[in-house]
């Protein structure tokens, strides 16, 4: 059977389980029939003749392999992937929620397999640090040709991948739909009604917000609009609008200053409380904690604006099953005192890959070896599937044809594209979601919802914070000091302001070890800037 090889193709929605990651169906496992022979398939296929270097790999078990496919060690993907890849590959589960836990305990034990990877740098980074992975430069320039090649035409992935100035992992970019972090929507048909533009500026935002709340929108003769909503985005959102993330460094006059004690994040305090002041965010968001009610006063029509995320369907149609008439879009950050700054991203790299320290030179040279096949061609079938089997294309894009198919034979696949160019275009949208009329406005309103998320560039001054254990030991214990402090700024009146809020939240954070964590950090920074840069 012949497996697709063609243009890259993106994740597909979450209602038709648009994640495209398939393979060839290729018979059923848990003692069912042997894959089909790879002949014909897509992604480079070794020659029978070629003996394999076996290696093993780390990956999470999310639960999403049905019986019926057999389990993430045996199935039809592992089957494909040791017949068309330059290696024989065993895979390791471990439990997503416990990854860490589990993976320090088979370094531990000497159990580890030889590629060892994680989302978290800082896990990479203590790894490399306790010695359990090796640097690879010497490698991947010896062996590599795809990596390599990618690596130059993507430098802003390099500083990920050093730790103490040597290469200790490999990695792809994010997909642009994993990099969107979140969201900001508006009820366009109100400012339609009121002849208002979308704010720009944080007067503009004050005033659409002021209308929206004096205007009975919903025609029910009651003042009961509550012009701002959000889920637990929502802060977050407010204080990027700042440059103030809660859990970032920044760069000012080139020292480091941790985010939620600088003068941004005090400004950004003082504009969510002016807001809860005049009663124009929801005085009820501190109890709702699983954002039930934001959501209610949101699909009732009862507010204008929501913060939250750039993907927000379900939020979408139960609007408009509400009222039809009701028009949601996206909302550009708008400019404040400090610039106009992009909505929260994610770093760039997706998970990172390291290479056990026990491994011999023959299984380094086989795994990168798999690693180079895996981000050229092997990830392709990996993510969409059988062409004609799981999908078709439709002008360039993927389209599902049985998402209950697609759910069982290849939702799971993905876990085992290590390194890949999945790639999603916004244009595909519409493609990719269901047919019906509500399903296809959503899929336009989703396109330009990424785009706008995407639009304004986030900052970042440093692609990661400092790995120190002080650092960690004290947000721990900072963090929920600072969210009272918080708390009380913006829902307690004249009791508490933004600067005398801060005030005491700088005073914690010395109290708790801050000074001693601002120096660590900035030496840190000294030494690492190159591989910052």
């Amino acid at each position: 059977m012949q497996l697709a090889t063609g243009t890259k193709m993106g994740a597909l929605a979450l209602a038709a389980c648009l994640s495209v990651s398939a393979l060839a169906a290729c018979g059923s496992n848990n003692g069912a029939s042997s894959a089909e022979s790879s002949t014909g398939a897509s992604g480079g296929g070794q020659a029978a003749t070629e003996p394999k270097t076996e290696i093993s790999i780390s990956m999470y078990d999310r639960g999403e392999v049905v019986s019926a496919e057999g389990n993430y060690e045996n199935n039809r993907w592992t089957k494909w992937i040791n017949e068309n890849g330059p290696a024989i590959v065993s895979w390791v589960p471990v439990p997503r929620n416990e990854a860490q836990t589990k993976l320090n305990t088979l370094i531990a034990s000497g159990g580890a397999p030889d590629l060892i990877w994680e989302y978290d740098r800082n896990y990479i980074a203590q790894l490399a640090n306790q010695g359990a992975i090796q640097p690879i430069d010497e490698y991947i320039e010896k062996y590599s040709t795809t990596f390599k090649s990618y690596l130059a035409e993507h430098p802003e992935l390099k500083p990920y991948l050093m730790v103490n100035g040597k290469m200790y992992a490999v990695s792809s970019l994010r997909g642009v739909e994993s990099v969107a972090n979140a969201g900001m929507w508006i009820r366009q048909d109100w400012l339609d009604k009121l002849g208002l533009q979308a704010p720009t500026t944080t007067e503009e935002f004050f005033e659409v917000a002021r209308k929206f709340k004096e205007a009975d929108l919903d025609g029910n003769g009651k003042a009961d609009t509550v012009p701002i909503v959000f889920n637990s985005n929502g802060p977050t959102v407010m204080r990027n609008l700042f440059a103030a993330h809660w859990g970032q460094w920044y760069l000012e006059d080139g020292v480091l200053e941790f985010g939620r004690i600088s003068d941004r994040y005090m400004e950004s305090m003082a504009f969510q409380k002016q807001l809860y002041d005049e009663g124009l965010l929801d005085q009820e968001y501190i109890t709702d904690k699983s954002a039930q009610r934001a959501t209610q006063l949101w699909t009732t029509g009862k507010a204008g604006i929501f913060l939250g995320s750039w993907d927000m369907e379900s939020l979408f149609k139960d609007l408009k099953s509400n009222d039809p008439d009701a028009q949601m879009t996206a909302l550009e950050p708008f400019t404040t005192k400090f610039g106009k700054n992009g909505l929260l991203q994610s770093a760039i790299p997706n998970i990172l890959v390291s290479f056990n320290s026990k491994m011999k030179e023959d299984e380094i040279e086989a795994a990168v070896k798999f690693l180079d096949w895996m981000l050229e061609t092997g990830w392709k079938p990996l993510r969409y599937g059988e062409e004609n089997v799981h999908y078709k294309t439709v002008d360039g894009a993927p389209q599902i044809i049985d998402a209950e198919k697609f759910r069982t034979e290849v939702q799971y696949a993905k876990e085992y594209a290590v390194i890949n160019q999945y790639e999603l275009k916004p244009e595909w949208f519409s493609v990719m979601a269901a047919t019906d009329e509500l399903s296809q406005e959503y899929a336009k309103e989703r396109a330009n919802s990424l785009t706008v998320a995407m639009k304004n560039k986030f900052r970042r001054d440093i692609p990661y914070s400092p790995d120190l254990p002080e650092l960690s030991q004290l947000i721990a214990t900072f963090n929920p000091i600072a969210e009272q402090i918080e708390a009380k700024i913006v829902t307690g009146g004249s009791s508490m302001t933004a600067e005398a809020g801060m005030e005491e939240a700088r005073k914690e954070w010395s109290r708790l070890g801050g000074d001693n964590v601002n120096k660590l950090a900035n030496e840190w920074y000294q030494q690492n800037k190159a591989q910052l840069e």
